[in-house]
């Protein structure tokens, strides 16, 4: 059980604000350099352009780098919110077409692995969070922490960016393995990106169902497939997003299709469509390992 005296508080505070529907999506895959980051950033700008109140949580807490890569000034960060200098609001930055960004810590604290009474904290800030927001996007880290492991199974829906190199498919798959043996995600997006061709998406999908199909008890679908495009690079090169940058791109016209398609992902109708559910999910994993 909680042994917090501020758990009355926290409930005070999640049934204000579980009158919010939210949906939660986690952006992962279970290694770096596949892209992860510019895929969240830049679906959250198509997202907004289609008229979404959206909010992008750098839960990469060992590398923050959202900012960094849109050129943005941090003043504070979620450290200053889990240590009770700062609220959640305070710590938000706007980026471009509006979205709004929780800058993650940068790499000078170690904080890859949260403590259960910052685990309290995040829950207590998200409670009382005033900024209005329909979709959560959170940019998980690289690897397979207990954090990236929290963040999936607390979302709603799991978007796991994989690219066509052995090690990002057996990375994609062992995250897959533990969501769905330890965790019960049993659904997963999957997006190819930085693919030569629709073909080599769909080939690089294949590929993965088919060990998927063999060993777990999961359902995939291939929700997008980014092609390899230079001005992803180009864009980078001018701390810009691509869909900002380059709209008319190849990789743009992707990552705008997914967003029309993300926008029509229904909403849970239960409790689990508010980001109470999310809450409560993040810190399960620590109380079912009986750190709390």
């Amino acid at each position: 059980m909680h042994s917090h005296e501020n758990t009355d508080d926290q409930a005070n505070g999640l049934r204000r604000m579980s009158k919010q529907m939210v949906k939660v999506i986690s952006v992962t895959g279970g290694k770096g350099g596949v892209g992860k980051t510019n895929v969240t950033l830049n679906l959250a700008m198509a997202l907004a352009q289609l008229g979404k109140r959206v909010l992008v949580l750098d839960a990469d807490l060992g590398l923050a780098n959202c900012d960094v890569m849109l050129g943005l000034r941090v003043d504070k960060n979620l450290s200053h919110v889990l240590s009770g200098e700062a609220e959640l609001d305070d710590v938000i930055i706007d980026g471009p077409f509006g979205i709004k960004i929780i800058p993650a810590t940068s790499g000078s604290q170690n904080m890859t692995e949260l403590a259960p009474a910052e685990h309290a904290g995040l829950i207590r800030a998200f409670s009382e969070l005033k900024t209005p927001v329909d979709i959560l996007l959170v940019d998980t880290a690289a690897g397979i922490s207990d954090m990236v492991l929290s963040f999936s199974r607390a979302s709603q829906d799991v978007m796991v960016v994989v690219c066509d190199e052995p090690s990002s498919i057996t990375d994609a798959y062992a995250l897959m393995k533990i969501l769905s043996r330890d965790h019960g995600v049993e659904k997963f997006k999957i997006v190819a990106n930085m693919v030569r061709s629709l073909k080599e998406g769909q080939e690089l999908f294949a590929k993965l169902t088919r060990v998927t199909d063999r060993f777990l008890d999961v359902n995939l679908e291939l929700v997008a497939t980014i092609p390899y495009d230079e001005n992803v690079r180009k864009a980078a090169r001018k701390q810009k997003a691509f869909v900002d940058a380059f709209p008319r791109s190849p990789a743009s016209m992707a990552v705008k299709s997914l967003a029309l398609k993300t926008a029509k992902w229904p909403l849970p109708a239960s409790a689990s469509g508010h980001l109470e559910f999310f809450l409560e999910q993040l810190v399960q994993p620590q109380t079912d390992r009986g750190l709390v």
